[in-house]
């Protein structure tokens, strides 16, 4: 029988909306929507950047409670609140992400609220990093 494993940060939003902040199911990990809150303070910086980083992190800490890392990542969907912002966030994303390269969906949906400008849901597979990695580049 797969073991299943799923943890919670204590977030009042997990309790309400009766969710799980990541799901693995044996090696393949699905890690919720998350935001940039910064679990210490409770705040979201108004700083595109940085609320991108932290959401990355709250990722980051999530994936390590399951013995897994942010390499681990293999599809990415960042959804960001407001189009002319893509450009400032996928390139916090890309700061942190090069080298990873996981499959990326990014979007523009309405958020829960307009002081969410990023959300990011990420799927792993715990080990990834570890394997052996052929880069296909298939145009020029």
């Amino acid at each position: 029988m797969t073991d299943i494993v799923k943890v919670k940060t204590g977030s009042p939003f997990e309790e309400r909306g009766s969710y799980s902040r990541l799901v693995a199911v044996g090696d393949l990990i699905f890690v919720s929507n998350t935001a940039g809150r910064n679990p210490r303070t409770k705040q979201i910086s108004k700083d595109l950047a940085e609320q991108t980083l932290q959401a990355l992190s709250n990722i980051e800490s999530a994936l390590a409670a399951v013995g897994a890392v942010l390499e681990d990542v293999v599809a990415a969907r960042v959804f960001v609140q407001f189009p002319e912002h893509i450009d400032t966030i996928m390139d916090a994303y890309a700061k942190r992400m090069r080298g990873i390269n996981p499959t990326l969906t990014m979007t523009c949906p309405p958020l829960g609220a307009p002081i969410y400008e990023v959300e990011i849901e990420v799927t792993a597979y715990r080990g990834a990093s570890r394997g052996n990695i052929r880069e296909i580049v298939i145009s020029p």
